[in-house]
């Protein structure tokens, strides 16, 4: 069992001999300068990150402080005049628009770090296909000694 085990990295390679480095050391590049564009990618992301926090936290801000003017004019309205409900309404909708920009903000920071998790999984996974090269151009170059 122990012997399978230890020699089955050597069988899962995909280059194994030294006519396959030319095609090992294609794939290598095309990994290398995937790694490179997701590197950018990310570093986009993360600084678009800070755009979309302060979006969202104004949104949010102006949310709650539309409700609470709101539940001022309301409170206003019930022993005022027509005039007061009128503005009392118009509150009301502010208010309701903000929500909604609000709950949008937050949706778009949440894709937002939604995207950058992706990245960084993608970014993890062919920094390991690039490491599993390394090792097998290693043994090619070992055996061919």
């Amino acid at each position: 069992m122990v012997c399978i085990m230890g020699g089955l990295p050597a069988f899962s390679q995909t280059y194994k001999t030294i006519a396959d480095t030319a095609s090992l050391n294609k794939e290598y590049l095309q990994v290398s300068s995937d790694i490179a564009d997701l590197n950018v990618k990310l570093n986009k992301a993360q600084s678009d990150l800070a755009k979309y926090t302060e979006k969202s936290n104004d949104a949010t801000s102006d949310a709650q402080s539309s409700a609470l003017a709101t539940a001022d004019k309301a409170s206003n309205a019930t022993d005022g005049s027509v005039k007061d409900a009128k503005k009392a309404k118009r509150e009301a909708k502010r208010s309701v628009k903000n929500a909604k920009e609000a709950r949008k903000a937050g949706n778009n920071l949440d894709e937002q770090n939604e995207k950058i998790r992706d990245l960084n999984q993608e970014l993890t996974r062919k920094q390991n296909r690039l490491s599993e090269l390394d090792a097998m151009r290693a043994a090619i170059n070992t055996s061919q000694q």
